[in-house]
């Protein structure tokens, strides 16, 4: 069969759905992947991947580009004539969506965050709200990452057909293997993410420099990409020893070796943070914000804390309540992190989900 997948990003796709792509790829599928082209492109052709290049504007809201895509789309699914697509992320499922209802080609959406369009509220949610009760009014299965997500399309009557809840993308509990826990000399903090105000890291910043002040054996590691407004802000904090900014990281894997506890204070409406089960997985604590996508990865004081959001001094409270514990206790929260994933978030359970409802859809 030949099956089609819309994404807006590749590095999404090969480390969230590759696991998928391969079990598709052994079961004879033919797959076609829609994407902007990006350096995971060759990885993702490595698997058996057909690449079509399709640029998205994954946070524009020009409805002319958008119309652009809708069209790309079209003519896609008319020239490769899929048996099913596969869409991820808001403007691949409302569009692809569109462009598979006009085509009468079965699809199945992945919910994977509503993004600020929704979480905001005014005209532009319901626009996006709107767009997406008719493009998933035909899907064979909508997936959502957690409750909240599932129970707001619910209550707008955007979905009445089938849907599940999944762990998120689940994480590969192969590659995020159990580590070490470093030792207590100097505490190390990790924050990583995109480096931009709704993932918290105003709310990072301002912990960083009160604990840093009154516990100098502490240090705050940043590693993602910086949007330019805090270049300047890291600089100038690095210079101070406040930070240490790593930039953009391809294997975040080597941080947690030395890291003590991912502190991940976002308030971006994602639907489940694949930083916090990748760090679960790696048997690190957690404090992270107390909302969905977040919460639902940490038992309190079990494996980790949850903070208000938006509030730096909870976050500095919290932070110094996880520096009270002796060294066998923080290493027990991250032990217990990693039963948690293993028990609730191996990406086997997203991957059977997902043939599951394939192997149903194809029939």
């Amino acid at each position: 069969m030949k099956i089609l997948v819309l994404a807006n990003f590749g590095m999404g796709l090969y480390n969230f759905r590759k696991e998928l792509l391969e079990e598709l790829i052994k079961q004879d599928h033919e797959i076609y992947i829609s994407l902007p082209n990006d350096e995971y492109v060759s990885k993702l052709e490595e698997l058996g991947c057909k690449f079509i290049n399709t640029p998205v504007s994954r946070r524009g809201t020009n409805p002319i580009t958008d119309l652009k895509l809708l069209m790309k789309y079209t003519t896609i699914i008319r020239s490769i004539k899929p048996d099913l697509v596969l869409t991820y992320t808001i403007k691949p499922n409302v569009y692809g969506g569109l462009a598979c209802r006009l085509a009468n080609v079965p699809y199945i959406s992945n919910i994977t965050g509503l993004g600020t369009a929704v979480e905001n509220g005014g005209l532009l949610q319901k626009i996006t709200l709107f767009l997406y009760k008719i493009s998933l009014k035909r899907a064979k299965c909508v997936f959502f990452q957690n409750k909240e997500n599932k129970e707001m399309f619910i209550k707008k009557d955007i979905i009445k057909g089938n849907y599940k809840l999944i762990p998120g993308s689940g994480v590969n509990l192969n590659h995020y293997t159990l580590l070490e826990y470093p030792s207590n000399h100097n505490i190390n903090f990790l924050f990583i993410s995109r480096v931009m105000k709704e993932k918290g890291i105003d709310e990072y910043l301002d912990a960083a420099g009160y604990i840093k002040g009154k516990y100098p054996n502490t240090v705050f590691h940043i590693v993602g990409f910086c949007e330019d407004s805090y270049e300047g802000i890291l600089r100038e904090m690095q210079e101070k020893g406040i930070i240490k900014y790593h930039g953009k990281q391809n294997d975040v894997r080597e941080f947690h070796k030395f890291s003590h506890c991912i502190i991940h204070p976002t308030y971006y409406p994602e639907g489940m943070s694949n930083v916090l089960l990748e760090s679960a997985a790696c048997g690190r604590p957690i404090i992270t914000t107390d909302r969905a996508g977040c919460r639902e990865i940490v038992d309190e004081s079990l494996n980790g804390f949850k903070v208000k959001q938006q509030s730096s001094q909870h976050l500095i409270k919290t932070i110094e309540k996880f520096l009270k514990l002796n060294h066998k206790e923080k290493k027990q929260l991250g032990l217990e992190g990693r039963k948690k994933v293993e028990k609730e978030f191996d990406r086997r359970i997203v991957v059977d989900a997902y043939i599951g409802e394939i192997n149903k859809a194809l029939r």
